[in-house]
């Protein structure tokens, strides 16, 4: 405990600088989360979800793992997802990859890395499928940035066609998902046009998007 010490002294004047500009700010937070996003991103501790959005406690519904991805195997992302769709009735689902990211760098050199190679074969599914795009760049820094790019748009295909995404659609409820990836050296966000409310839009915007970023002959 002492040696984090300084971590409950950054806590203590985090806290206390909320509490200044609104005195109430925690006991209403206490109350109830009322979020209007998911978000499902990285592990990586350069990429903080409420923060690069500006957006305070209480608004943000979280969902981190190595490289972003979404599993139909993984009940831990699942769960997360249908508790922010069918309980929290968020409107929108965010998927958010990063360029430089360390999942995708490792699934892209092939390295064997121990019990993470299992998780990081999802990556290389989606880079064993774009091969030839991949192939086709002229260095390491553009595949790899391209790669992060691809998995963020396999990951919004993923997540629209688990069992949740699809009853909430098929009940009506007004539900949007959306690609992003960030830049890390400038701080900024990027969308990747391949949000979708239904279906249709998905099926369209995916075509586009794959299009767009050079994935379709």
């Amino acid at each position: 405990m002492r040696s984090l010490s300084k971590l409950f002294q950054y806590n203590q004047v985090w806290a206390d600088s909320i509490s200044a500009r609104d005195p109430a700010f925690f006991a209403k937070l206490a109350q109830q989360q009322a979020p209007n996003y998911v978000w499902i991103g990285c592990s990586d501790s350069r990429v903080p979800a409420n923060e690069i959005v500006g957006l305070m406690p209480g608004e943000l519904f979280v969902h981190r793992n190595v490289a972003n991805l979404v599993i139909h195997t993984d009940l831990n992302c699942l769960s997360v997802l249908q508790y922010a769709v069918e309980v929290l009735r968020v409107e929108h689902v965010i998927i958010c990859g990063h360029y430089g990211c360390g999942g995708v760098r490792a699934a892209l050199s092939n390295k064997r890395l121990g019990l993470i190679d299992n998780w990081l074969r999802h990556v290389q599914d989606v880079m064993k499928k774009h091969a030839p795009l991949l192939e086709s760049l002229p260095s390491d820094q553009q595949r790899l940035d391209k790669l992060c790019e691809l998995n963020v748009i396999e990951q919004v295909s993923n997540v629209a066609q688990t069992t949740v995404i699809q009853s909430a659609w098929d009940r009506g409820q007004d539900l949007e998902i959306h690609g992003w990836i960030y830049r890390i050296s400038d701080g900024l966000l990027h969308d990747l046009e391949v949000c979708a409310k239904s279906r249709q839009e998905l099926d369209e915007n995916y075509v586009r998007a794959c299009s767009r970023y050079g994935l379709l002959g």
